[in-house]
């Protein structure tokens, strides 16, 4: 496992960049279009009352409404057009992704090559809707069925503002779906992803102010607050090395004359990343784990007491078994998700019959083997990597040493998108780059 020797800053040439109108213009429609989506984030939803909605999602910010909340950038909170986020068209995306790695007619259209994709794509899409109606409806009803002191957070209930939510908040998913695949095709980075950044690094000012207010009336040590200044700067450290890291494995393509002309015989890398998976595992452990506790402060378990609510009040955050089950759920989803995306089968399959090979081992079923025996091993160095970084605020929330949430997945989403951000705006200028040359060496040619 190696750390690839260029860093975050590098290969960025600003004179290039100057001279880039591509590039220069992808960046400015990337900002129209998420200024666009900040401002629908607080264009609310008719027939609520904001004062009561705010008190009702105090109280619930616990559970998975306030992890939704957080990828939704606070539109939830405010119950806004963008409310659901693009939370369903993610979850539609990852099961057809899930579905062409295990089924058969799937998996052939994922063969296909772009044909095919565009089809799978089409089926997200078909899913996200259908995600976006069920839950946009529970939504709905949910909210008629809270209440937070002496009213309702619904001004007139009914079958009305169930519909006019329902067809609201599908609605503005489909919008920020369409908006993120426009990002992707027009602008810098992937949109889906940068939709969600946005969202999060929106609420770091309020995260920062709310920190030094804390330090302002004495409730946090100055001492303290630098601590965890240079906590996160630290951690963001781990996270851009870990993001970055990868296993080169050595393939050389052998030698072949075609008439009196030599080709091949180059060595290439194959990279391995330590952390395939990406951020997947912690999103899908977070949200196994806080339903329950949703769904418990929605039908008042814990006021009633018993069992229920000792198991309940057991998996909350900062609670021993939380973190365990935590850790246990991440890793499974470390290797779950990491089988899905790499199948070494069909990679050794794809490498033999371009004639490439790894040195000293031999093609087919021994490559196979070896790809799964390297990829396992990062996987596990990997996923304890995602545990430590996500167990890290659950330590500090059980000790009561901190009374905010920092939150880990949030971290390694800004941390991903940013590195993937800046490595696209690399290689649009590195290509602009050659584009200049090869222009130059034509007109030195006339």
């Amino acid at each position: 496992m190696v750390s690839p020797a260029e860093t975050l800053a590098s290969s960025l040439n600003f004179s290039a960049f100057s001279k880039a109108t591509e590039l220069k213009s992808r960046i400015w429609f990337t900002l129209l279009a998420l200024i666009i989506y900040r401002a629908g984030t607080y264009i609310p939803v008719p027939g609520i009352d904001p004062v009561m909605l705010g008190q009702i999602f105090k109280a619930h910010s616990g559970g998975i409404l306030g992890m939704f909340d957080m990828f939704s950038g606070g539109a939830l909170m405010r119950m806004t057009i963008f409310a659901l986020g693009v939370m369903p068209y993610i979850t539609a995306s990852i099961i057809v992704q899930l579905l062409s790695a295990i089924v058969p007619a799937f998996e052939a259209l994922k063969k296909e090559g772009q044909s095919g994709q565009t089809q799978l794509n089409q089926y997200s899409r078909y899913l996200t809707v259908l995600f976006a109606i069920v839950q946009s409806y529970a939504l709905a009803v949910g909210l008629e069925t809270m209440n937070a002191g002496s009213g309702s957070a619904v001004m007139v209930p009914g079958l009305f503002f169930r519909l006019s939510t329902m067809v609201t908040l599908t609605g503005g998913t489909v919008f920020l779906m369409w908006l993120g695949e426009q990002i992707t095709a027009r602008g810098i980075g992937n949109g889906v992803s940068l939709i969600i950044y946005s969202g999060i690094v929106a609420n770091l000012p309020h995260a920062m102010a709310q920190t030094l207010e804390l330090g302002r009336t004495g409730a946090l040590s100055t001492w303290f607050i630098l601590f965890v200044m240079v906590l996160t700067v630290a951690v963001l450290a781990v996270c851009v090395f870990f993001e970055r890291a990868q296993r080169r494995i050595l393939v050389n393509y052998p030698k072949r004359q075609v008439g009196n002309k030599m080709y091949g015989g180059e060595a290439s890398h194959m990279p391995l990343r330590l952390n395939t998976s990406g951020v997947i595992p912690p999103i899908f452990a977070s949200s196994l784990l806080l339903f329950p506790l949703t769904l418990a402060s929605f039908t008042n378990v814990q006021q009633n007491g018993g069992f229920l609510a000792d198991l309940v009040a057991s998996i909350s955050h900062g609670k021993p078994l939380f973190m365990v089950l935590y850790a246990a759920l991440i890793i499974f989803f470390s290797f779950f998700y990491t089988a899905v995306v790499f199948n070494p089968v069909e990679t050794a399959e794809n490498l033999r019959k371009y004639g490439g090979f790894v040195p000293g081992i031999r093609p087919g079923a021994n490559t196979s083997d070896y790809f799964d025996y390297v990829l396992t091993r990062l996987t596990v160095v990997g996923a304890l990597y995602l545990v430590v970084i996500c167990l890290l605020p659950e330590f500090l929330m059980s000790t009561k040493a901190v009374p905010f949430y920092l939150g880990g997945t949030s971290l390694l989403i800004v941390v991903s998108v940013t590195i993937d951000t800046i490595s696209r705006v690399q290689s649009h200028l590195i290509a602009h780059q050659y584009e200049g040359l090869i222009k130059k060496n034509k007109h030195n040619a006339k």
